[in-house]
C-alpha cells in the first residue's frame, strides 16, 4: 500500500553528503469550523507546517464552532466517509498515521474503526474530544462516551484531559486532586488497555499545569506556567503539533514537551486581544513551532 518515503535535504553532515528525513502521510478525521481556530483549520496548517504531508477526512463542516457564537450552521458527512474510505481501498492508499479529533456520532467512531483497520500503516492517534470541565460536549451521552473508550483503547496513543480520561473509565471527577488520584486514573486506564497515554491539563499547584505522559506504566511530567482565562481551541492546537513532533521523530516526552511550549505560545500572543476570542493566533506561532522541530 502507498504511504510516505524520504525526502533529500541539501546540508553538511558529519560525514559528508546529504540529509535524509522521513516524509510521513498523515490522515486526520475531524469536522471542520470554517471560522474559529479548531479541528481541521488547526490541524492542517499545523501538521503541514511540521513537514508531514496532512490528508484529512471531514466528518462535518459547521459555519463556526459552537462556543461563544449566536448560532451555527452543520452538515453533517457521515455518509461520504465508509465511499472515501472505499475509493482509497481501491487505490491502495494508506498513511503513516490516522490522528482523530472530534468526532460528532457513535456512527463516526464505528466508521474510522474501520479506516484504522483499512488505512493505518502505523500509528493510530485519538484525541477523545468529547468533554471538559467535568461535563460532556452538548450533544453526547454515556452511550458515546462508552464507544469512544473503546476507540482510545484500541488506540497507540490517546490525549484526553481529566474529565474525558474519568468519562472513559468511570473514574470520580475531581477538581481538586494530588498525584495519587492522576496515578489511579492513569493505572485504570491502562488495565482498560489503554498503551500510551498523554493526560493534558494535569496541575498539582497555582499557576502551573502540564501534561502526563504515560507509557509502559512509567509516567513523566512535564510542567510550565498557566495562563488564567485560556481560550477557545488549545485542545486541537496541542494535539495537532503533538502529532506532528511525533512524525518528525520525536519521542512521546519530547512531543508532549513541543506541543505544550507551543500551545502556551500561541496562548501569549492571543490572550491580550479581547477580540479574538474565539481561538488563539497560532498562525504567528508556527516560525518558532518549526524550529522547535529542528526544520
Amino acid at each position: 500500500m502507498q504511504s510516505g518515503n524520504r525526502i533529500m535535504i541539501s546540508g553538511p553532515t558529519k560525514g559528508g553528503g546529504e540529509v535524509f528525513m522521513p516524509y510521513k502521510r498523515v490522515l486526520t478525521i475531524q469536522d471542520i469550523s470554517c471560522v474559529g481556530q479548531c479541528s481541521l483549520t488547526v490541524a492542517l496548517p499545523i501538521l503541514s507546517a511540521s513537514g508531514t504531508e496532512t490528508c484529512i477526512l471531514p466528518s462535518a463542516v459547521l459555519s463556526n464552532h459552537t462556543a461563544g457564537f449566536s448560532g451555527f450552521t452543520f452538515r453533517d458527512l457521515s455518509d461520504d466517509m465508509p465511499a472515501i474510505s472505499a475509493q482509497w481501498k481501491k487505490d491502495k492508499i494508506a498513511f503513516d498515521a490516522i490522528y482523530t479529533g472530534y468526532l460528532g456520532s457513535i456512527k463516526q467512531i464505528d466508521y474510522v474503526r474501520s479506516i484504522f483497520r483499512e488505512h493505518c500503516n502505523g500509528l493510530r492517534i485519538v484525541d477523545p474530544a468529547m468533554a471538559d470541565n467535568g461535563k460532556l460536549y452538548v450533544g453526547f451521552d454515556e452511550a458515546y462516551a462508552a464507544e469512544m473508550a473503546k476507540l482510545c483503547f484500541e488506540a497507540d496513543i490517546t490525549l484526553p484531559n481529566i474529565t474525558e480520561a474519568c468519562m472513559m473509565t468511570g473514574f470520580e471527577y475531581r477538581e481538586s486532586y494530588d498525584r495519587a488520584y492522576i496515578d489511579a486514573l492513569l493505572a485504570k486506564m491502562c488495565e482498560l488497555g489503554a498503551q500510551t497515554i498523554i493526560l493534558t491539563g494535569v496541575t498539582y499547584r497555582e499557576g502551573r499545569t502540564g501534561v502526563v505522559v504515560n507509557k509502559n506504566g512509567v509516567s513523566t511530567y512535564y510542567e510550565h506556567k498557566k495562563i488564567a482565562g485560556g481560550c477557545h481551541g488549545t485542545g486541537d492546537v496541542y494535539a495537532s503539533a503533538f502529532v506532528g513532533a511525533v512524525m518528525q521523530g520525536f519521542n512521546e516526552q519530547e512531543a508532549a514537551r513541543i506541543a505544550a511550549d507551543y500551545t502556551l505560545l500561541c496562548i501569549e500572543k492571543t490572550v491580550d486581544d479581547p477580540k479574538h476570542w474565539y481561538g488563539v493566533k497560532f498562525e504567528l506561532a508556527l516560525p518558532e513551532y518549526i524550529r522547535m522541530l529542528g526544520l
